[in-house]
């Protein structure tokens, strides 16, 4: 009787949500994609470490951080964070470069995107 039991509690944990990490909800995943789709054609170039990007290369490297950080991700600033705001090893934030603007933190810019993108959502729904 007991080993029937661990085997259904150890089944039950292993098919719970908590077992791999977080669940990310319609309405984020929707702005994260947004904002992936943003970056990518947005005409800007992203600066990492020194080396710059072009929109698709950059939305790459996003992506496999924010494939890297999933479980640790629960909302859009969290994706935002985690994924596409400063290099893990040196530290350094990525920098947005827009023609005809100076350079801004990815992360500042991004957060810029998310508010506006929020607003007419917002304004749609009303």
């Amino acid at each position: 009787m007991k080993n029937r039991l661990w085997i259904l509690v150890t089944a039950l944990l292993a098919l719970s949500p908590l077992a791999y990490g977080s669940e990310i909800d319609k309405k984020t995943k929707q702005e994260i994609k947004h904002l992936l789709n943003y970056v990518g054609e947005s005409g800007c170039k992203y600066e990492r470490n020194g080396d710059f990007h072009q929109g698709e290369e950059a939305v790459e490297h996003i992506q496999k951080k924010y494939d890297y950080f999933a479980d640790d991700i629960e909302t859009t600033e969290d994706f935002i964070a985690k994924s596409a705001t400063q290099s893990l090893i040196s530290k350094k934030k990525y920098m947005i470069h827009c023609p005809e603007q100076e350079a801004v933190p990815s992360g500042d810019w991004l957060l810029e995107e998310l508010d506006r993108y929020r607003e007419q959502q917002s304004s749609q729904t009303q």
